[in-house]
C-alpha cells in the first residue's frame, strides 16, 4: 500500500508532532508498506536549521518543501511561513501520482484541506489525524473573532477537509465530541491518544544526575515545563508561583523547550530577577530520558478555553519517567484524569502550596504511573492507528474496483 503523510515538522525535528509522524511513518514502512512524507525544510522552531530537500530515513522516502523562515516572533511572520508551505505544498502534490491513503495532520493549520484536494482529484482516502483543531484554537485564543468572514470561511474549509476523510482520528473524547458536532458520523471517528516516545523516555538516574549538574539544579527541588510554550498552555499562574517562591533556595524552576510564548517567560524572569527560573532549548530525543528524569514535579498546563481543541501530550512521557504531576487547567479534560494534582488558573496560593509541600516531602516517583503509561506507550498506540489507515486503504481500493467495473 502507497501511503502519503503531510505535516509541517517531521524527523529530525525535535517538536511533538515530528516525532509522532516519524513513529507512524516508520511503523508503517516496517508493516511493508511504501511510505512518502512531505515536510518542511525548515526546523519548526528554529528557522535557521535546514534539512536534506530529499532522503530515504528507515525505508520512509522524504520531501523537504521550501518556504519561508520568518519565525514566530509575530503572528504575521507565522502566517506567511504557514502559506508559503502551503505553496510549495500544492507545487509538490501537483507532482505526485495517486497514494492509497493520505495521512493529514494539522501542521499548518488546514492542511488536511490540500490532502482533501489531491485525494478528490487522484484518489485513494483521506485520513484526518488531528493534534489540534483549527480555526478553534484561533479563535480561542482571541486571534480570530468566531464571527467574522476570515474564520467562518476558515471553519467551511475544516467542514470540508472532515467530510472528505474516511477516517478522522482525534486525541480525547472531548476533542471527538468537538468533531461530531461538525457534522462528521460518530462511526468515523476514532480517538487514539498520543503515545509517549518510549523506549527513547523512561526513568534514567545516571541522566537525571548528569542534566542537573549541568544545568547546576543538584540538591534543588525542581519544578518542569518541558514542551511547546503557546498561548494554549498559559504560564502566568505558574511564573508568579516562582516568584512568590523566589528566596526558598531550595527550589527551582526549569522551563525547556520553545514556541511563541517562550520569550515570555525569559523576559519574566529578567524582569523580576528571578534566579530560580532556567530557560533552556528543546532537548533531542536521544536525551530526553535525561531531562525529564531530572524533575521532582512536572507541570502540564492548558488554557481554560482549549478543552477538546488541544491535547496536552506531555502527560504521557511524565507518566513513563513516573513523576508527580501538577495539571493547571480545567477540570473538564483528559488531564484530570492522569495527574497527581490539578489547580485553576489565577490560584497562584494553591500552586506555591502544593509545590511547597512536595518540596518538603522529597522526591515520589510513581511505579503505578510508570505502569499506567504503557498502554499510552508506541508499542501500544502505533499498531492502532496503522490498522486505521490500512482499513482505510483497503476500503478505497475497493471502492475503486467496484467503479471500474460498473464503468
Amino acid at each position: 500500500m502507497r501511503v502519503l503523510l503531510l505535516n509541517q515538522a517531521f524527523y529530525p525535528d525535535v517538536v511533538s508532532t515530528a516525532q509522532h509522524a516519524a513513529d507512524l511513518a516508520a511503523g508503517l514502512a516496517d508493516a511493508g508498506h511504501e511510505v512518502t512524507v512531505l515536510a518542511s525544510r525548515h526546523a519548526y522552531d528554529d528557522p535557521l536549521r535546514r534539512f536534506p530537500a530529499r532522503e530515504l530515513w528507515r525505508g520512509v522516502t522524504v520531501l523537504r518543501a521550501p518556504c519561508t523562515a520568518l519565525g514566530k516572533r509575530s503572528l504575521w511572520r507565522r502566517a506567511i511561513d504557514f502559506a508559503s508551505f502551503l505553496l510549495s505544498c500544492i507545487v509538490h502534490l501537483a507532482f505526485l501520482h495517486r497514494f492509497d491513503v493520505v495521512i493529514a495532520m494539522t501542521s499548518p493549520p488546514l492542511i488536511a484541506v490540500l490532502a482533501a484536494l489531491f485525494v478528490r482529484s487522484k484518489g485513494g482516502a483521506l485520513v484526518s489525524w488531528i493534534m489540534d483543531l483549527n480555526p478553534d484554537e484561533a479563535i480561542a485564543a482571541g486571534a480570530l473573532r468566531r464571527d467574522s468572514l476570515f474564520a467562518r470561511g476558515l471553519s467551511r474549509l475544516l467542514r470540508f477537509s472532515l467530510a472528505a476523510s474516511a477516517m478522522v482520528v482525534v486525541l480525547d473524547r472531548f476533542m471527538r465530541d468537538r468533531v461530531v458536532a461538525k457534522g462528521v458520523p460518530a462511526h468515523r471517528v476514532a480517538i487514539l491518544p498520543p503515545w509517549s516516545h518510549s523506549p527513547a523516555v523512561h526513568f534514567d538516574e545516571r541522566g537525571r544526575d548528569r542534566f542537573r549538574d549541568l544545568h547546576a539544579l543538584m540538591r534543588k527541588f525542581v519544578v518542569m515545563y518541558s514542551g511547546n510554550h503557546s498561548p494554549c498552555h498559559p504560564l502566568d499562574t505558574v511564573l508568579h508561583a516562582a516568584r512568590d517562591l523566589r528566596t526558598e533556595t531550595d527550589i527551582a524552576f526549569a522551563f525547556i523547550g520553545g514556541g511563541s510564548e517562550f520569550r515570555k517567560v525569559v523576559d519574566f524572569a529578567a524582569q523580576n530577577r528571578l534566579r530560580n527560573i532556567a530557560c533552556l532549548p528543546y532537548q533531542p530525543l536521544a536525551s530526553l530520558a535525561d531531562s525529564l528524569s531530572a524533575a521532582d514535579l512536572h507541570l502540564v498546563v492548558m488554557g481554560d478555553a482549549f478543552a477538546g481543541i488541544v491535547h496536552p501530550c506531555k502527560i504521557y512521557n511524565v507518566l513513563a519517567v513516573g513523576s508527580p504531576s501538577l495539571y493547571i487547567g480545567p477540570r473538564e479534560s483528559h488531564i484530570t484524569e492522569l495527574a497527581t494534582f490539578r489547580a485553576d488558573h489565577g490560584d497562584v496560593a494553591a500552586v506555591t502550596e502544593f509545590i511547597r509541600r512536595s518540596a518538603d516531602s522529597g522526591v515520589r516517583r510513581s511505579a503505578s504511573s510508570a505502569a499506567l503509561a504503557e498502554q499510552f506507550a508506541a508499542p501500544s498506540v502505533v499498531p492502532q492507528i496503522i490498522a486505521i489507515v490500512e482499513d482505510a486503504g483497503r476500503a478505497a481500493g475497493e471502492g475503486a474496483t467496484v467503479a471500474a467495473m460498473v464503468s
